[in-house]
């Protein structure tokens, strides 16, 4: 019997596929490097495409029009997706096809999806007629605040100190940066501030919502996107309706046709496809690097929105920025490093222990010179 470091012959590597491009026989490395690559890529144009909608002269009242327009592109997007699914299977098993229409989640579950979903990306949408593009960029780089707590209320799960302090810089970060917004930028409305935080907390619940939900039935990520925006779609068509906006936004978007459904189309494909990269990520490389990655997207796309887009600028948008970033760091580095509150308080007492040390001996030389 031949010896292969205790791994079967035919063992096979876990599979890792973007679509229909498998990427499972690439080495680790050029995995990275292509989930990364696409990462920024599809991320800084869907950004870049979102403010540019934004900048359309007299848009800024249709921000729920503009989702009502990306989550019909998603149905699309979710459609071709599973029938490219079910011709794989096919291949796989060419000895019976797989019935992909079969739902694994029960549907109730999927109307609450629906409406989370359609809350972070609506009012996610519509706080940009509220706020500058940087601004609403740094709130959802504070997501870990809400995520923290909803799964600490939905699944019960317990953090260590790093996360809480983690929670803490972010907080400090994030009003120190909405503080100077609101001193420099025109454009503040605390009524953006109140619906990017909704959105927030939306996107929160989602995550834990998802998890549990496709743990618990194996669902694939093609039959949550497509079941979660498809009942989004007809829960925003009826309010749109009831409210009379509809038709407003559309006339609008008729009138502005390659500057709302063409970007539109760009725009929803962009954060679909790089929604696909992100999960790649995360397989190859696990959640902590797939967070530092889209981290570095977002401080590149804060970037990017003061050279393409002309606003105020001032310095503390870059200290409060780097407090964020230290946050997202400790939030990184606590995955890794698993400090429970023992541990946390063993850590002070050395710190406290060194620091009174020096300042004696600090005290004493002083006191010999004198």
């Amino acid at each position: 019997m031949s010896n292969n470091g205790g791994k079967h012959p035919d063992s096979d590597p876990p599979e890792l596929r973007i679509l229909c491009f498998n990427l499972t026989y690439y080495n680790r490395t050029t995995q990275f490097l292509l989930s990364c690559a696409g990462v920024f890529v599809l991320y800084l144009i869907y950004g870049y495409l979102q403010e540019l909608i934004f900048t359309v002269e007299g848009f800024k009242p249709y921000g729920w029009f503009l989702t009502l327009v990306q989550f019909g592109y998603y149905i699309c997007f979710g459609v071709i997706e599973r029938d490219l699914e079910a011709r794989r299977r096919d291949k796989l098993l060419p000895g019976g096809s797989v019935d992909t229409s079969q739902r694994c989640i029960p549907m109730r579950t999927y109307f609450l999806l629906a409406a989370l979903t359609l809350g972070t990306m609506g009012l996610s949408n519509s706080s940009l007629g509220y706020l500058n593009y940087p601004t609403q960029v740094i709130f959802k780089c504070c997501k870990l605040i809400p995520v923290l707590i909803g799964s600490i209320l939905i699944q019960g799960k317990r953090y260590g100190p790093l996360d809480f302090a983690a929670a803490i810089a972010m907080c400090i970060g994030l009003a120190w940066f909405t503080l100077a917004d609101s001193q420099v930028s025109p454009n503040f409305n605390v009524t953006g501030v109140a619906m990017i935080s909704t959105a927030l907390l939306c996107d929160a619940a989602i995550g834990n919502v998802q998890e549990k939900a496709m743990r618990e039935y194996r669902a694939p990520s093609s039959e949550v996107v497509l079941y979660s925006y498809g009942l989004g779609f007809i829960y925003l068509l009826v309010i749109l309706m009831l409210t009379g906006n509809f038709f407003s936004g559309f006339a609008f978007c008729l009138e502005h046709t390659l500057e709302t459904f063409g970007y539109g189309f760009f725009f929803s494909l962009s954060g679909y496809l790089g929604i696909q990269f992100v999960l790649a990520l995360v397989r190859s490389s696990g959640a902590p690097v797939a967070a530092t990655v889209t981290t570095a997207r977002k401080a590149v796309t804060i970037a990017l929105s003061f050279v393409f887009f002309s606003k105020p600028f001032t310095w503390q948008y870059l200290w409060s920025g780097l407090i964020v970033v230290l946050g997202i760091y400790l939030n990184v580095y606590s995955k890794k490093t698993k400090m429970t509150m023992r541990d946390f308080e063993h850590k002070l007492k050395y710190a406290l222990n060194a620091f009174r040390i020096w300042e004696r001996s600090t005290s004493r030389k002083f006191l010999v010179e004198v």
